[in-house]
């Protein structure tokens, strides 16, 4: 049987530019049938999500998952925490580093893999401004870099 390629659903651009990104973790989700279907459709954000670990369990708040159109009376809140599903080992690992000062779960994205929804979550800390104005001027650097490679190979 052929593995499908991973399929995204979500992006979370703002967690790179806010966090350092320290480890990176797969977790599943758990979701009603509807919030399957709206996702399939790629009607999610995940720009204002967080994770906590609570009674050694992870959830994830603010995950906005759209109702599904012809869900009517199946559908969900949309903003409705979600519990994700990951093993109790890596669960205890994240509940120590989180004790550190400035460590904080963000998710980075949401997608598919092989039929089953899956979110990417990021042990982060916290960028300071000076670090996000580091990061913009290299941005900047680099896209001027291509743009003059780019004008001396026409």
């Amino acid at each position: 049987m052929e593995k499908e390629p991973q399929k995204l659903v979500a992006n979370n651009k703002k967690a790179y530019h806010d966090y350092f990104i320290e480890e990176k973790y797969e977790a599943g989700v758990v979701l009603c049938g509807t919030e399957v279907k709206s996702l399939r459709m790629g009607k999610c954000s995940i720009k204002e999500a967080f994770i906590r670990i609570e009674n050694n369990e992870v959830w994830v708040y603010g995950m906005h998952i759209s109702p599904y159109e012809k869900g009517n009376l199946f559908n969900r809140d949309p903003l409705r925490p979600k519990k994700l599903l990951m093993h109790r080992a890596e669960i205890r690992k994240l509940t120590g580093k989180l004790a550190e000062k400035g460590l904080t779960l963000v998710p980075l994205q949401v997608y598919f893999k092989d039929g089953r929804a899956k979110i990417e979550v990021g042990l982060a800390r916290g960028k300071k401004l000076y670090d996000k104005r580091a990061d913009i001027a290299k941005k900047d650097q680099r896209r001027e870099h291509e743009r003059e490679f780019k004008i001396k190979n026409l």
